[in-house]
């Protein structure tokens, strides 16, 4: 069974962008993608792939520390409140330079450097 069903799955697909979140030496550090672009590459059961253009402060904090977590939110998922919701991701992140998933994320998309694999441990929503 896949952990990105229901309000997730929702969450996910009808959101435009994503924020990355990652940790470094100086704190927090926060980048982003096309949700797009994730989608473009599939969405597994306890994996999310991005493709990599930058992402060199991102892949400096994930060497250091692999914990990361993404947000993705959008008003057009609606909730037991009103209109709107969230989701963040919680897992673990590497920026991979070779290999067959940067060989699929170039294939897609030529400027990519590698590919950003973050290996999913927890979802959750914001707001009820």
């Amino acid at each position: 069974m896949s952990q990105f069903e229901g309000v997730y799955r929702e969450v996910i697909e009808k959101s435009e962008w994503v924020a990355i979140a990652t940790t470094g030496p100086d704190g927090p550090h926060l980048a982003g993608c096309w949700t797009r672009y994730a989608l473009a590459l599939g969405i597994q059961d306890d994996e999310i792939v991005f493709p990599a253009g930058g992402y060199q402060k991102t892949s400096e904090n994930l060497r250091r520390d692999p914990r990361i977590e993404l947000l993705f939110a959008t008003g057009a998922v609606a909730r037991a409140k009103g209109q709107g919701q969230g989701c963040t991701v919680r897992g673990t992140g590497e920026l991979l330079t070779s290999g067959p998933k940067v060989d699929k994320a170039k294939a897609q998309f030529p400027w990519a450097r590698g590919a950003l694999v973050v290996k999913v441990t927890g979802l959750r929503t914001h707001l009820s």
